[in-house]
Protein backbone atom coordinates (compact mmCIF):
# COMPACT_ATOMS: atom_id res chain seq x y z
CA UNK A 1 0.00 0.00 0.00
CA UNK A 2 1.28 3.72 -1.14
CA UNK A 3 0.11 7.26 0.30
CA UNK A 4 -2.98 8.44 -0.77
CA UNK A 5 -1.23 11.72 -1.64
CA UNK A 6 -0.41 11.49 -5.53
CA UNK A 7 1.87 13.98 -5.84
CA UNK A 8 4.00 11.64 -3.60
CA UNK A 9 3.07 8.77 -5.63
CA UNK A 10 3.92 10.11 -9.30
CA UNK A 11 7.25 11.09 -7.78
CA UNK A 12 7.76 7.47 -6.26
CA UNK A 13 6.75 5.85 -9.83
CA UNK A 14 9.53 8.31 -11.81
CA UNK A 15 12.09 7.98 -9.46
CA UNK A 16 11.38 3.90 -9.98
CA UNK A 17 11.02 4.33 -13.69
CA UNK A 18 14.28 6.11 -13.77
CA UNK A 19 16.10 3.27 -12.15
CA UNK A 20 16.70 4.83 -8.72
CA UNK A 21 17.96 2.42 -6.18
CA UNK A 22 19.01 4.35 -3.36
CA UNK A 23 17.62 6.58 -1.13
CA UNK A 24 19.21 8.22 2.76
CA UNK A 25 16.03 8.61 4.53
CA UNK A 26 16.08 11.55 7.38
CA UNK A 27 13.60 10.98 10.13
CA UNK A 28 10.42 13.61 10.18
CA UNK A 29 6.97 13.32 9.66
CA UNK A 30 5.95 15.58 6.75
CA UNK A 31 8.04 13.52 4.43
CA UNK A 32 6.58 10.55 6.12
CA UNK A 33 4.51 10.19 2.94
CA UNK A 34 7.60 10.07 0.94
CA UNK A 35 9.40 7.82 3.36
CA UNK A 36 6.76 5.06 3.32
CA UNK A 37 6.56 4.78 -0.36
CA UNK A 38 10.69 4.45 -0.84
CA UNK A 39 9.99 1.76 1.54
CA UNK A 40 7.16 0.11 0.30
CA UNK A 41 7.74 0.22 -3.44
CA UNK A 42 10.80 -2.55 -2.75
CA UNK A 43 13.38 -1.48 -5.65
CA UNK A 44 14.89 1.26 -3.82
CA UNK A 45 17.49 0.20 -0.91
CA UNK A 46 16.71 3.10 2.05
CA UNK A 47 19.50 4.18 4.82
CA UNK A 48 17.66 5.83 7.33
CA UNK A 49 20.69 8.47 8.95
CA UNK A 50 19.57 11.22 11.63
CA UNK A 51 21.63 14.03 11.00
CA UNK A 52 20.69 15.99 8.09
CA UNK A 53 23.96 17.34 7.14
CA UNK A 54 25.42 13.55 7.43
CA UNK A 55 22.82 12.40 5.10
CA UNK A 56 23.69 14.97 2.37
CA UNK A 57 27.19 13.87 2.36
CA UNK A 58 26.48 10.02 3.08
CA UNK A 59 24.28 10.19 0.22
CA UNK A 60 27.48 11.85 -2.37
CA UNK A 61 29.73 8.86 -1.37
CA UNK A 62 26.43 6.34 -2.28
CA UNK A 63 26.83 7.89 -5.70
CA UNK A 64 30.93 7.73 -6.06
CA UNK A 65 30.54 4.48 -6.29
CA UNK A 66 28.74 4.15 -9.83
CA UNK A 67 28.34 7.19 -10.65
CA UNK A 68 24.76 6.47 -9.90
CA UNK A 69 21.67 9.03 -9.03
CA UNK A 70 21.34 8.90 -5.02
CA UNK A 71 18.01 9.95 -3.22
CA UNK A 72 18.45 12.34 0.15
CA UNK A 73 15.03 12.98 1.39
CA UNK A 74 14.69 15.16 4.46
CA UNK A 75 10.87 17.17 6.46
CA UNK A 76 10.52 20.70 6.47
CA UNK A 77 11.77 23.46 7.66
CA UNK A 78 15.82 23.53 8.67
CA UNK A 79 16.18 20.31 8.01
CA UNK A 80 16.76 21.13 3.98
CA UNK A 81 19.66 23.83 5.23
CA UNK A 82 21.14 21.25 6.76
CA UNK A 83 21.82 19.58 3.09
CA UNK A 84 23.29 22.19 1.41
CA UNK A 85 26.85 21.94 2.26
CA UNK A 86 26.32 18.62 0.21
CA UNK A 87 24.42 19.88 -2.36
CA UNK A 88 26.74 22.16 -2.94
CA UNK A 89 29.66 19.55 -3.33
CA UNK A 90 27.78 17.45 -5.48
CA UNK A 91 27.28 20.35 -8.09
CA UNK A 92 31.25 20.81 -8.08
CA UNK A 93 31.80 17.06 -8.30
CA UNK A 94 28.73 16.52 -10.77
CA UNK A 95 27.59 14.05 -8.75
CA UNK A 96 23.84 12.87 -8.90
CA UNK A 97 22.11 14.01 -5.93
CA UNK A 98 17.85 14.46 -5.97
CA UNK A 99 17.34 16.38 -2.89
CA UNK A 100 13.87 15.60 -2.12
CA UNK A 101 12.00 18.20 0.88
CA UNK A 102 8.87 17.86 2.46
CA UNK A 103 7.14 21.10 2.73
CA UNK A 104 3.27 22.60 3.97
CA UNK A 105 1.07 23.37 1.75
CA UNK A 106 1.61 27.36 0.20
CA UNK A 107 -0.69 28.64 2.07
CA UNK A 108 0.42 28.10 5.28
CA UNK A 109 3.94 29.50 4.71
CA UNK A 110 4.75 32.46 6.52
CA UNK A 111 2.14 31.70 8.88
CA UNK A 112 3.81 31.15 12.30
CA UNK A 113 3.60 27.14 11.98
CA UNK A 114 6.20 24.83 12.97
CA UNK A 115 8.87 23.75 10.97
CA UNK A 116 8.30 26.07 8.23
CA UNK A 117 10.15 28.14 5.72
CA UNK A 118 10.07 29.21 2.16
CA UNK A 119 11.97 26.22 0.88
CA UNK A 120 11.46 26.13 -3.34
CA UNK A 121 14.14 28.34 -3.79
CA UNK A 122 16.97 27.54 -0.57
CA UNK A 123 19.10 25.60 -2.52
CA UNK A 124 19.09 27.25 -5.61
CA UNK A 125 22.49 28.36 -6.24
CA UNK A 126 23.55 25.23 -5.22
CA UNK A 127 21.58 22.28 -7.35
CA UNK A 128 21.15 22.54 -11.60
CA UNK A 129 17.08 22.51 -10.98
CA UNK A 130 14.83 23.32 -8.29
CA UNK A 131 11.34 22.31 -8.91
CA UNK A 132 8.12 22.91 -6.77
CA UNK A 133 5.67 20.04 -7.24
CA UNK A 134 1.65 20.86 -6.70
CA UNK A 135 -0.75 18.47 -5.22
CA UNK A 136 -2.74 17.91 -8.17
CA UNK A 137 -6.36 17.87 -8.20
CA UNK A 138 -7.06 17.04 -11.87
CA UNK A 139 -5.46 15.81 -14.92
CA UNK A 140 -3.61 18.91 -16.20
CA UNK A 141 -2.59 19.15 -12.93
CA UNK A 142 -1.12 16.00 -12.33
CA UNK A 143 0.42 16.26 -15.78
CA UNK A 144 2.47 19.44 -14.34
CA UNK A 145 3.32 17.26 -11.73
CA UNK A 146 4.88 14.48 -13.96
CA UNK A 147 6.46 17.43 -16.23
CA UNK A 148 8.32 18.75 -13.39
CA UNK A 149 10.09 15.68 -11.95
CA UNK A 150 10.74 14.58 -15.51
CA UNK A 151 12.07 17.90 -15.81
CA UNK A 152 14.09 17.99 -13.07
CA UNK A 153 15.74 14.16 -13.20
CA UNK A 154 16.70 15.15 -16.93
CA UNK A 155 18.83 18.13 -15.27
CA UNK A 156 19.99 15.30 -13.14
CA UNK A 157 21.98 13.21 -16.10
CA UNK A 158 21.93 16.16 -18.46
CA UNK A 159 25.76 16.96 -19.75
CA UNK A 160 28.29 16.30 -16.56
CA UNK A 161 25.50 15.50 -14.15
CA UNK A 162 24.56 16.80 -10.93
CA UNK A 163 22.52 17.54 -8.12
CA UNK A 164 18.80 18.76 -8.13
CA UNK A 165 16.16 19.66 -5.72
CA UNK A 166 12.81 18.59 -5.32
CA UNK A 167 10.25 20.02 -3.36
CA UNK A 168 7.21 18.30 -2.11
CA UNK A 169 4.11 20.37 -0.58
CA UNK A 170 1.88 17.83 1.35
CA UNK A 171 -1.45 18.73 2.68
CA UNK A 172 -2.48 16.78 6.01
CA UNK A 173 -3.99 13.94 6.66
CA UNK A 174 -0.43 12.64 6.18
CA UNK A 175 -0.43 9.63 7.68
CA UNK A 176 -3.17 7.86 4.68
CA UNK A 177 -1.51 4.84 2.72
CA UNK A 178 -4.44 3.52 1.17
CA UNK A 179 -3.55 3.72 -2.34
CA UNK A 180 -2.93 -0.09 -3.97
CA UNK A 181 -0.69 0.65 -6.61
CA UNK A 182 1.62 3.31 -8.05
CA UNK A 183 0.47 5.17 -11.24
CA UNK A 184 2.35 4.23 -14.25
CA UNK A 185 3.98 7.89 -15.38
CA UNK A 186 5.43 9.31 -18.56
CA UNK A 187 9.18 8.81 -18.93
CA UNK A 188 10.74 12.00 -21.03
CA UNK A 189 13.80 10.78 -22.35
CA UNK A 190 16.97 12.84 -22.68
CA UNK A 191 18.95 11.98 -26.25
CA UNK A 192 21.71 14.68 -25.91
CA UNK A 193 23.90 14.86 -29.01
CA UNK A 194 27.15 12.80 -29.41
CA UNK A 195 30.25 14.89 -30.01
CA UNK A 196 31.50 15.05 -33.56
CA UNK A 197 35.00 14.53 -33.37
CA UNK A 198 35.95 16.88 -36.15
CA UNK A 199 34.62 19.55 -34.38
CA UNK A 200 37.29 19.33 -32.35
CA UNK A 201 39.61 20.14 -35.37
CA UNK A 202 40.79 23.24 -34.01
CA UNK A 203 41.86 22.13 -30.87
CA UNK A 204 44.05 19.45 -32.31
CA UNK A 205 45.56 21.22 -34.43
CA UNK A 206 46.68 24.39 -32.29
CA UNK A 207 47.65 21.51 -29.73
CA UNK A 208 49.78 19.72 -32.55
CA UNK A 209 51.45 22.55 -33.19
CA UNK A 210 52.29 24.16 -29.84
CA UNK A 211 55.80 24.30 -28.81
CA UNK A 212 55.10 24.03 -25.08
CA UNK A 213 51.51 22.07 -25.03
CA UNK A 214 50.14 20.79 -21.78
CA UNK A 215 47.13 19.02 -20.53
CA UNK A 216 45.69 19.62 -17.05
CA UNK A 217 43.20 17.55 -16.03
CA UNK A 218 41.41 18.96 -12.40
CA UNK A 219 38.80 16.16 -10.40
CA UNK A 220 37.25 14.13 -12.51
CA UNK A 221 34.78 10.86 -12.01
CA UNK A 222 35.90 7.50 -12.87
CA UNK A 223 33.64 7.43 -15.71
CA UNK A 224 35.76 10.11 -17.49
CA UNK A 225 38.18 8.11 -18.39
CA UNK A 226 36.52 5.23 -19.66
CA UNK A 227 38.36 3.37 -22.62
CA UNK A 228 40.94 6.23 -23.58
CA UNK A 229 44.14 4.48 -21.16
CA UNK A 230 45.84 4.46 -24.16
CA UNK A 231 45.11 7.81 -25.26
CA UNK A 232 46.24 9.12 -22.33
CA UNK A 233 49.49 7.15 -21.27
CA UNK A 234 50.34 8.57 -25.74
CA UNK A 235 49.62 12.36 -24.50
CA UNK A 236 51.81 12.04 -21.13
CA UNK A 237 54.87 10.75 -23.08
CA UNK A 238 54.11 13.77 -26.12
CA UNK A 239 53.44 16.74 -23.81
CA UNK A 240 53.42 18.01 -19.89
CA UNK A 241 50.67 16.26 -18.52
CA UNK A 242 50.07 17.71 -15.26
CA UNK A 243 46.92 15.62 -13.00
CA UNK A 244 46.42 14.85 -9.47
CA UNK A 245 45.62 11.58 -8.45
CA UNK A 246 41.68 12.99 -7.89
CA UNK A 247 41.71 13.39 -11.24
CA UNK A 248 43.76 10.44 -12.47
CA UNK A 249 41.97 7.06 -12.70
CA UNK A 250 44.39 5.37 -15.40
CA UNK A 251 47.78 5.81 -13.93
CA UNK A 252 47.47 7.55 -10.55
CA UNK A 253 50.65 8.28 -8.80
CA UNK A 254 52.13 11.72 -7.80
CA UNK A 255 53.04 14.18 -10.06
CA UNK A 256 55.05 16.51 -7.50
CA UNK A 257 53.10 19.66 -8.89
CA UNK A 258 53.91 21.63 -6.05
CA UNK A 259 57.24 20.56 -5.41
CA UNK A 260 58.35 20.76 -9.07
CA UNK A 261 56.96 24.10 -9.35
CA UNK A 262 59.07 25.31 -6.42
CA UNK A 263 62.20 23.99 -7.58
CA UNK A 264 61.42 26.21 -11.03
CA UNK A 265 60.60 29.53 -9.25
CA UNK A 266 64.28 30.69 -10.86
CA UNK A 267 63.61 29.85 -14.01
CA UNK A 268 59.75 29.42 -14.05
CA UNK A 269 59.62 31.34 -18.23
CA UNK A 270 60.55 27.96 -19.49
CA UNK A 271 57.88 26.22 -17.75
CA UNK A 272 55.20 28.50 -19.06
CA UNK A 273 52.79 26.68 -21.63
CA UNK A 274 51.82 28.35 -25.45
CA UNK A 275 48.61 25.78 -25.44
CA UNK A 276 46.60 24.73 -22.00
CA UNK A 277 44.20 21.93 -22.78
CA UNK A 278 42.44 22.04 -19.52
CA UNK A 279 39.40 19.55 -18.18
CA UNK A 280 37.63 18.37 -14.97
CA UNK A 281 37.18 20.36 -12.23
CA UNK A 282 39.12 21.30 -8.96
CA UNK A 283 42.42 21.27 -8.44
CA UNK A 284 44.09 20.82 -4.88
CA UNK A 285 47.25 22.95 -5.80
CA UNK A 286 46.94 26.41 -5.78
CA UNK A 287 50.54 27.11 -6.77
CA UNK A 288 49.49 25.43 -10.17
CA UNK A 289 47.03 27.45 -10.50
CA UNK A 290 48.89 30.92 -9.73
CA UNK A 291 51.49 29.53 -11.96
CA UNK A 292 49.44 29.04 -14.95
CA UNK A 293 47.35 32.56 -14.52
CA UNK A 294 50.77 33.74 -15.48
CA UNK A 295 50.57 32.10 -19.22
CA UNK A 296 48.43 34.71 -20.52
CA UNK A 297 49.73 34.67 -24.02
CA UNK A 298 48.57 31.02 -23.97
CA UNK A 299 46.24 29.44 -26.23
CA UNK A 300 43.41 28.17 -23.35
CA UNK A 301 40.98 25.68 -24.10
CA UNK A 302 38.25 24.95 -21.16
CA UNK A 303 36.84 21.03 -21.84
CA UNK A 304 33.90 19.87 -20.42
CA UNK A 305 30.17 18.47 -21.52
CA UNK A 306 28.33 21.78 -20.42
CA UNK A 307 30.60 23.90 -22.63
CA UNK A 308 30.49 26.18 -19.21
CA UNK A 309 33.18 29.07 -18.86
CA UNK A 310 35.22 27.72 -16.29
CA UNK A 311 37.98 30.07 -16.41
CA UNK A 312 40.07 28.70 -13.84
CA UNK A 313 43.62 29.90 -15.30
CA UNK A 314 41.76 33.83 -15.96
CA UNK A 315 42.81 33.73 -19.46
CA UNK A 316 40.53 31.50 -21.27
CA UNK A 317 40.58 31.84 -25.16
CA UNK A 318 38.14 29.07 -25.91
CA UNK A 319 34.85 26.69 -24.62
CA UNK A 320 34.73 23.30 -26.08
CA UNK A 321 31.82 21.02 -25.48
CA UNK A 322 33.43 17.79 -25.16
CA UNK A 323 34.03 15.06 -22.55
CA UNK A 324 37.14 14.49 -21.28
CA UNK A 325 37.09 10.77 -23.38
CA UNK A 326 36.67 12.66 -26.69
CA UNK A 327 39.22 15.46 -26.16
CA UNK A 328 41.75 12.54 -24.92
CA UNK A 329 41.03 10.39 -27.87
CA UNK A 330 40.83 13.31 -30.05
CA UNK A 331 44.00 14.77 -29.19
CA UNK A 332 45.76 11.38 -29.04
CA UNK A 333 44.96 10.60 -32.36
CA UNK A 334 46.27 14.11 -33.64
CA UNK A 335 50.29 13.82 -32.20
CA UNK A 336 50.44 9.40 -32.79
CA UNK A 337 54.21 8.47 -33.34
CA UNK A 338 54.76 12.04 -32.87
CA UNK A 339 58.23 12.37 -30.78
CA UNK A 340 58.17 13.78 -27.57
CA UNK A 341 58.65 17.53 -27.12
CA UNK A 342 61.25 19.00 -25.50
CA UNK A 343 58.88 20.48 -22.86
CA UNK A 344 57.69 16.85 -21.63
CA UNK A 345 61.31 16.37 -21.12
CA UNK A 346 61.75 19.29 -18.98
CA UNK A 347 58.68 18.71 -16.92
CA UNK A 348 59.36 14.73 -16.64
CA UNK A 349 63.02 15.68 -15.78
CA UNK A 350 62.16 17.94 -12.84
CA UNK A 351 59.27 15.66 -11.22
CA UNK A 352 61.62 12.91 -11.61
CA UNK A 353 64.04 15.24 -9.47
CA UNK A 354 61.18 15.73 -6.76
CA UNK A 355 60.73 11.79 -6.93
CA UNK A 356 64.29 11.10 -5.61
CA UNK A 357 64.19 13.82 -3.14
CA UNK A 358 60.69 12.11 -1.70
CA UNK A 359 62.49 8.76 -1.93
CA UNK A 360 65.47 10.04 0.30
CA UNK A 361 63.58 12.20 2.78
CA UNK A 362 63.27 10.68 6.07
CA UNK A 363 60.48 12.33 7.83
CA UNK A 364 60.36 12.01 11.73
CA UNK A 365 57.95 10.64 13.27
CA UNK A 366 54.89 12.88 12.41
CA UNK A 367 51.57 13.70 9.83
CA UNK A 368 53.98 12.99 6.87
CA UNK A 369 55.31 10.27 8.19
CA UNK A 370 52.12 8.39 8.98
CA UNK A 371 50.58 9.13 5.54
CA UNK A 372 53.75 7.78 3.99
CA UNK A 373 53.66 3.85 6.03
CA UNK A 374 49.71 4.14 5.88
CA UNK A 375 50.32 4.54 1.53
CA UNK A 376 53.15 2.01 1.26
CA UNK A 377 50.93 -0.49 2.93
CA UNK A 378 47.60 0.17 1.24
CA UNK A 379 48.95 1.13 -2.24
CA UNK A 380 49.40 -2.62 -3.12
CA UNK A 381 45.79 -3.51 -1.36
CA UNK A 382 42.31 -4.17 -3.18
CA UNK A 383 40.78 -0.92 -1.68
CA UNK A 384 39.42 2.74 -2.29
CA UNK A 385 40.86 5.59 -0.16
CA UNK A 386 39.07 8.95 0.83
CA UNK A 387 40.79 11.85 1.37
CA UNK A 388 40.26 14.97 3.66
CA UNK A 389 40.70 18.30 2.84
CA UNK A 390 43.80 20.63 3.60
CA UNK A 391 47.05 18.40 5.30
CA UNK A 392 44.85 15.07 4.68
CA UNK A 393 44.91 15.20 0.95
CA UNK A 394 48.57 17.58 0.47
CA UNK A 395 50.45 14.59 1.90
CA UNK A 396 48.51 11.83 0.64
CA UNK A 397 49.19 13.32 -3.20
CA UNK A 398 52.95 12.71 -2.04
CA UNK A 399 52.67 9.11 -1.32
CA UNK A 400 49.41 7.92 -2.85
CA UNK A 401 49.47 5.96 -5.86
CA UNK A 402 46.06 5.07 -6.68
CA UNK A 403 42.55 7.39 -7.67
CA UNK A 404 41.75 9.80 -4.67
CA UNK A 405 38.17 10.76 -3.62
CA UNK A 406 38.13 14.08 -1.55
CA UNK A 407 35.44 16.88 -1.33
CA UNK A 408 37.13 19.03 -3.52
CA UNK A 409 34.30 20.87 -4.83
CA UNK A 410 33.70 23.28 -1.98
CA UNK A 411 37.12 22.17 -0.33
CA UNK A 412 35.31 22.43 2.88
CA UNK A 413 36.13 20.56 6.13
CA UNK A 414 32.83 18.84 7.21
CA UNK A 415 31.51 15.83 5.42
CA UNK A 416 34.57 14.50 4.18
CA UNK A 417 33.94 11.39 6.57
CA UNK A 418 29.92 11.26 6.04
CA UNK A 419 31.39 10.63 1.99
CA UNK A 420 33.53 7.87 3.26
CA UNK A 421 30.59 6.23 5.10
CA UNK A 422 28.39 6.68 2.42
CA UNK A 423 30.85 5.25 -0.42
CA UNK A 424 31.72 1.97 1.69
CA UNK A 425 27.85 1.28 2.46
CA UNK A 426 27.82 0.76 -1.11
CA UNK A 427 31.11 -1.47 -1.96
CA UNK A 428 32.63 -4.78 -0.44
CA UNK A 429 36.30 -3.65 -0.75
CA UNK A 430 37.86 -1.82 2.54
CA UNK A 431 37.15 1.94 2.38
CA UNK A 432 40.22 3.81 3.88
CA UNK A 433 39.20 7.74 5.38
CA UNK A 434 42.39 9.40 6.30
CA UNK A 435 41.41 12.44 7.78
CA UNK A 436 42.55 15.35 10.39
CA UNK A 437 41.37 16.27 13.64
CA UNK A 438 38.78 19.04 13.06
CA UNK A 439 37.45 17.56 10.35
CA UNK A 440 37.12 14.25 12.42
CA UNK A 441 35.20 16.00 14.94
CA UNK A 442 33.24 18.40 12.86
CA UNK A 443 32.02 15.02 11.30
CA UNK A 444 31.72 12.87 14.13
CA UNK A 445 27.80 11.55 13.68
CA UNK A 446 29.28 10.37 10.42
CA UNK A 447 29.47 7.19 13.00
CA UNK A 448 26.25 7.94 14.75
CA UNK A 449 25.18 5.71 11.83
CA UNK A 450 23.28 2.55 11.79
CA UNK A 451 24.47 2.02 8.12
CA UNK A 452 28.60 1.38 9.14
CA UNK A 453 29.87 -1.36 7.53
CA UNK A 454 32.58 -3.21 9.28
CA UNK A 455 34.59 -2.27 5.50
CA UNK A 456 35.23 1.14 6.72
CA UNK A 457 38.95 2.21 8.18
CA UNK A 458 39.74 5.27 9.27
CA UNK A 459 43.14 6.96 9.87
CA UNK A 460 43.22 9.68 12.02
CA UNK A 461 45.40 12.33 12.18
CA UNK A 462 45.54 14.76 15.58
CA UNK A 463 48.16 17.32 16.17
CA UNK A 464 45.28 19.25 18.42
CA UNK A 465 44.84 22.34 15.96
CA UNK A 466 43.82 22.62 11.74
CA UNK A 467 47.70 22.08 10.79
CA UNK A 468 47.23 23.63 7.20
CA UNK A 469 47.14 27.20 8.85
CA UNK A 470 50.53 27.06 10.23
CA UNK A 471 51.86 26.95 6.69
CA UNK A 472 49.84 30.39 5.70
CA UNK A 473 52.22 33.50 6.00
CA UNK A 474 52.03 36.07 8.59
CA UNK A 475 49.31 34.67 10.37
CA UNK A 476 51.84 33.22 13.36
CA UNK A 477 51.95 37.30 14.28
CA UNK A 478 48.43 37.40 14.82
CA UNK A 479 47.25 36.73 18.61
CA UNK A 480 44.46 34.98 17.18
CA UNK A 481 46.19 31.95 15.21
CA UNK A 482 46.35 29.31 17.76
CA UNK A 483 43.20 29.31 19.90
CA UNK A 484 40.96 30.87 17.47
CA UNK A 485 42.02 30.23 13.79
CA UNK A 486 43.58 27.11 14.11
CA UNK A 487 40.94 25.95 16.62
CA UNK A 488 44.02 24.37 19.16
CA UNK A 489 42.50 21.50 21.18
CA UNK A 490 42.96 18.35 23.31
CA UNK A 491 39.74 16.18 22.00
CA UNK A 492 40.16 12.26 21.32
CA UNK A 493 38.32 9.82 19.08
CA UNK A 494 38.56 7.30 22.01
CA UNK A 495 35.35 8.16 23.56
CA UNK A 496 33.29 8.49 19.85
CA UNK A 497 34.28 5.13 18.81
CA UNK A 498 33.29 3.76 21.82
CA UNK A 499 29.82 4.70 21.76
CA UNK A 500 29.84 4.12 18.31
CA UNK A 501 30.98 0.73 18.00
CA UNK A 502 34.11 1.36 16.45
CA UNK A 503 37.19 -0.59 16.96
CA UNK A 504 39.64 1.82 18.11
CA UNK A 505 43.39 2.18 17.76
CA UNK A 506 46.11 4.95 18.90
CA UNK A 507 49.43 5.43 18.24
CA UNK A 508 52.14 8.22 19.38
CA UNK A 509 55.55 6.67 18.36
CA UNK A 510 56.40 5.13 15.10
CA UNK A 511 56.13 1.59 16.42
CA UNK A 512 52.85 2.10 17.80
CA UNK A 513 51.58 3.42 14.37
CA UNK A 514 53.52 0.40 12.31
CA UNK A 515 51.31 -1.84 14.65
CA UNK A 516 48.03 0.23 14.76
CA UNK A 517 48.38 0.20 10.47
CA UNK A 518 48.01 -3.44 10.97
CA UNK A 519 45.42 -3.54 12.56
CA UNK A 520 43.52 -0.96 10.69
CA UNK A 521 44.17 -3.39 7.27
CA UNK A 522 42.68 -6.44 8.90
CA UNK A 523 39.93 -7.11 7.01
CA UNK A 524 38.98 -10.23 9.28
CA UNK A 525 37.79 -7.80 11.69
CA UNK A 526 33.82 -7.53 12.08
CA UNK A 527 33.91 -3.95 12.92
CA UNK A 528 34.77 -0.70 11.44
CA UNK A 529 38.69 0.26 13.19
CA UNK A 530 39.66 3.99 13.81
CA UNK A 531 43.40 3.82 14.19
CA UNK A 532 43.90 8.05 15.73
CA UNK A 533 47.68 9.48 15.26
CA UNK A 534 48.85 11.56 17.77
CA UNK A 535 51.53 14.19 16.75
CA UNK A 536 52.98 17.58 17.87
CA UNK A 537 51.52 20.09 15.67
CA UNK A 538 55.08 22.09 15.14
CA UNK A 539 56.80 19.09 14.04
CA UNK A 540 54.50 18.45 11.51
CA UNK A 541 54.65 21.73 10.26
CA UNK A 542 58.92 22.07 10.21
CA UNK A 543 58.58 18.27 8.53
CA UNK A 544 56.43 19.48 5.89
CA UNK A 545 58.62 23.05 5.49
CA UNK A 546 62.03 20.60 5.21
CA UNK A 547 60.63 18.34 2.56
CA UNK A 548 59.55 21.19 0.45
CA UNK A 549 62.18 23.71 0.63
CA UNK A 550 65.65 23.01 3.44
CA UNK A 551 67.06 21.17 -0.54
CA UNK A 552 66.36 25.07 -1.90
CA UNK A 553 67.52 26.63 0.91
CA UNK A 554 71.04 24.42 0.89
CA UNK A 555 71.46 25.49 -2.85
CA UNK A 556 71.22 29.09 -2.07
Amino acid sequence: MYSSKENVNILTALLQQWGVVHAVVCPGSRNAPIVHNLKACGSITCYPVTDERSAGFFALGLSQVADEPVVVCVTSGSALLNVAPAAAEALYQRRKLIIISADRPASMIGQLQGQTMHQPTTLTHFVRKAVNLPEPHDDTEHWYCNRLVNEALIELERGDGGPVHINVPISEPLFDFSAKHLPTERVMHLHEPQCDIGALAEVVSCFAKAKRPMIVIGQSKYEDFIGVDDSFRTLGDYCALIVEQLGNAIDPEPYFIDETLIKAECDEEKFLPDVIVFMGGNIVSKRLRLFLRKAKDARTFIVNKDGAARDIFMHATDIVQASTTDMLEALATTIKGASTTPYNNLWMTYMQRCCDRLDSFDPCFSQMSAVRDFCAITNSLECECHFANSTSVRLGMAYLFRYMFVNRGMNGIEGSLSTAVGYACGIDCLVFCVIGDLSFFYDQNALWNNNLTSNLRILLLNNGEGAIFRGLPGLADSPASEQEICGAHVTSAEGICEQNNVRYFSARNTRELRDGLEELIDEDCPLPVLLEVFTNAETDAKVLYDYLYAEKKQAN
